[in-house]
């Protein structure tokens, strides 16, 4: 862990957002920046990493001794999931102490190696798995993923005050769905609202990261274990992806900065 530069929760406050699909995509637009990113797939339930980096159902992670794991490499990302540890149909019936056990494992045992970043998809609400990773890691900042819908926006907004509450700092906010663009006639239309994440991330000064639309490649993409930022790079929904992450290594890099600024002045004298 003490090899890992930053830490950065990828976190929704309900599920059905688009949180899972935002984190491969931020974690590949860091790598294609020339970073070293590790993927962590925090959602013990329903972990979907796997599928969306088209890892064979089956394929379990190399063992290194016998408390550690290599971790799964994907499109340059270095990645754990609890989807490589069992089977594609066997649920995960456990209590919160079990989960954030489970996630504490991945988290620390895991030989990562050296990581500018890693990024870890969280599971939705503000649960045992939250707790558990402010209280297991330094936590460098959390993006929060909603969509326009007045129900989503509520639900983040309880997603940005647990980190506060935790002392993680909310890096900006990423709105999915934002607009359906109709292939056929290119009609915009606002189905789940209009400029909800803009609101939310004025009430909070954060910075709205990116929004992107309701379209059909993106979803065809990440079922088909390519995301947008490898099967389409050059795409308008990569580069908003892109953005998002240059933004976030920007904020990253103001941390550091901001940090050595605080460090006491230290004068030696003869007294």
């Amino acid at each position: 862990m003490n090899q890992i530069k930053h830490i950065v929760a990828v976190a929704s406050g309900k599920g059905g957002v688009g949180k899972s699909t935002t984190a491969v995509n931020l974690a590949l637009a860091l790598s294609a920046m020339g970073s070293r990113v590790g993927l962590l797939d925090a959602d013990i339930y329903g972990p979907s990493q796997q599928l969306m980096l088209g890892i064979p159902s089956g394929h379990r992670p190399e063992q290194q001794g016998d408390q550690h794991l290599l971790p799964v490499e994907a499109y340059g990302l270095k990645t754990m999931s609890m989807g490589y540890l069992v089977d594609d149909r066997t649920p995960m019936v456990w209590r919160g102490p079990m989960a954030g056990g489970a996630l504490a494992q991945m988290l620390e045992q895991t030989l990562w190696g050296e990581l500018d970043y890693l990024v870890i998809d969280m599971p939705p609400g503000t649960g045992d798995i939250q707790l558990t990773l402010s209280q297991k890691a330094k936590v460098a900042g959390a993006v929060i993923v909603t969509t326009p819908q007045d129900i989503a926006l509520l639900d983040a907004r309880k997603g940005i005050e647990m980190f506060r509450k935790v002392d993680v700092p909310v890096l900006g906010i990423i709105e999915n769905m934002s607009v359906h663009i109709c292939s056929e006639c290119g009609h915009h239309e606002h189905i789940f609202g209009q400029q909800g994440g803009d609101r939310i991330s004025k009430d909070y000064g954060v910075p709205l990261l990116a929004s992107l639309p309701l379209t059909l490649s993106i979803r065809e993409q990440t079922d088909a274990g390519r995301p947008t930022v490898v099967a389409a790079p050059q795409s308008a929904e990569a580069k908003l992806y892109l953005d998002a992450a240059a933004a976030v290594r920007e904020a990253l890099a103001a941390q550091e900065d901001n940090g050595v600024r605080q460090f006491p002045e230290i004068k030696i004298s003869d007294d």
